[in-house]
């Protein structure tokens, strides 16, 4: 079924979404949705009622039209618009979504074939001929960890999850008060309280290989903004401190330290920022050295050093040869 144009049936079958998503729509409500006037929006609603449809109305304040028991209506509807943007979001999101073997992929074919004929031939056209570049850094998490982690924050129950670090570091396990999961540029984290460390952490869902709800509740911070808290604690937890000044003001360097990196705050004429990282070479080689302002380590020994490394291979580089 589709509500696109402008034909009589189409704004029926428009109302008929309307109606569905917000229950108690009045008729110059429902006009100003469907760009016509409210004696034809009435209309609309008529020809719902001689289709069938149980369309009831309540007068008062708190009035409107809502569908009545028994009404039977199509699992999903879509414009043009909304399939090809449906299309173009996963295959940005999961570019191995363009085989139909993929998890993803196989979920989005079923949903291409159920579309009315004109639309799911545009949205097929789009997913065969949308060449979609392999992601070099995959990180997906199962799914089934992912809703074992979201039934908890909706029951505000402790989860009890087994993970491991990144590079096939170290697994561990420890029981957490899952807050929220948050999905930043590709990624899905669990933003949470860790009782094995005590403190609020940041972990990489993707890395997250076992999760079990456990019966202990717990209570959510109040006011919690998630993306705010994630992204000021994306930065500490990590084995090794850093510790680096740099000569610019804060505004200046402030657009080339991402969250990860650590908090940056002014230091009188520059800023210092203070962070940790499991990773001191990759923090010196891919981080460090992309900030166009001269830095000085004032902590963290394994940070020195592998500032020490790259600064020696970068020297061995541009030295002449006879």
């Amino acid at each position: 079924m589709s509500s696109t144009g402008s034909s009589p049936t189409a704004r029926a079958l428009r109302a008929l979404e309307i109606l569905r998503e917000r229950p108690g729509t009045t008729s110059e409500q429902l006009a100003e949705r469907l760009g016509v006037t409210d004696r034809a929006a009435r209309r609309y609603v008529a020809i719902l009622r001689e289709a069938g449809v149980p369309v009831e109305s309540e007068r008062g304040p708190y009035g409107g039209y809502r569908l009545g028991r028994g009404a039977r209506l199509a699992p999903v509807s879509f414009t043009q618009e909304e399939a090809l943007g449906l299309v173009m979001a996963v295959l940005d999101g999961r570019p191995a979504a363009t085989d139909p073997d993929d998890l993803v992929g196989a979920a989005l074919g079923k949903v291409v074939r159920a579309l009315p004929e004109a639309i799911g031939r545009q949205a097929a056209a789009l997913r065969a001929h949308a060449a979609a570049a392999p992601d070099p850094y995959p990180a997906h998490p199962d799914p089934a960890v992912a809703s074992t982690l979201v039934e908890a924050i909706a029951a505000r129950r402790r989860v009890l999850i087994g993970y491991r670090s990144g590079g096939g570091g170290e697994e561990w396990r420890a029981e957490v008060d899952p807050w929220a999961v948050v999905v930043r540029r590709a990624r899905w984290y669990l933003l949470c309280h860790s009782h094995r460390a005590d403190a609020v952490r940041t972990y990489r869902i993707d890395r997250v290989r076992t999760a079990e709800q456990c019966g202990t509740p717990f209570t959510m911070p109040e006011g919690l903004d998630p993306v705010a808290v994630l992204e000021e604690h994306l930065g500490t937890g990590w084995a090794f401190r850093t510790l680096v000044r740099f000569d610019a003001p804060l505004e200046q360097v402030a657009p080339w330290v991402g969250p990860a990196m650590g908090r940056l705050r002014p230091d009188g004429a520059g800023c210092v920022l203070e962070g940790s990282t499991r990773n001191p070479a990759m923090y010196a080689g891919e981080w460090l050295a992309a900030v166009p302002f001269p830095f000085r380590v004032l902590e963290g020994p394994e940070l020195r050093a592998a500032v020490a490394a790259l600064a020696a291979r970068f020297t061995e580089a541009a030295a002449e040869r006879d």
